[in-house]
């Protein structure tokens, strides 16, 4: 069972902000904005890649209530998903990172990263 499915399951504490019978959202533990929020459906999906429409689709609009939740939804926001091992995901749940509360910055485009490509 991975790290969020026992976090769904309540075998491990979250900080929880917003949560309904199929989505979960909660503060990361490492933060890299004022506000980063972990976006997860209860459900058990291992990336984007495998996701439903209808996942997605509910993913959406509860995403949009913890943006209004937590006062980010008129300012603006990132919201991230890392697909696959190439794509930089880690944990193998279908997660999105909801970054916010200040302007965010468009960094990891450096010119060293062009110049490898």
């Amino acid at each position: 069972m991975c790290i969020f499915c026992k976090i769904v399951n309540k075998e491990i504490p979250n900080n929880t902000v917003a949560e309904n019978e199929n989505f979960l959202a909660f503060h990361d533990l490492y933060p890299k904005a004022p506000i980063h929020i972990l976006i997860i459906p209860k459900k058990h999906v291992d990336c984007f890649q495998d996701a439903s429409p209808e996942t997605m689709a509910g993913l959406t609009t509860f995403a949009q209530e913890v943006a209004r939740k937590v006062g980010v939804d008129n300012s603006g926001y990132r919201l991230i998903t890392n697909n696959g091992e190439d794509g930089g995901q880690e944990v193998k749940h279908l997660h999105f990172h909801m970054l916010g509360g200040v302007k965010m910055p468009w960094d990891h485009t450096h010119e060293d990263n062009h110049k490898s490509l």
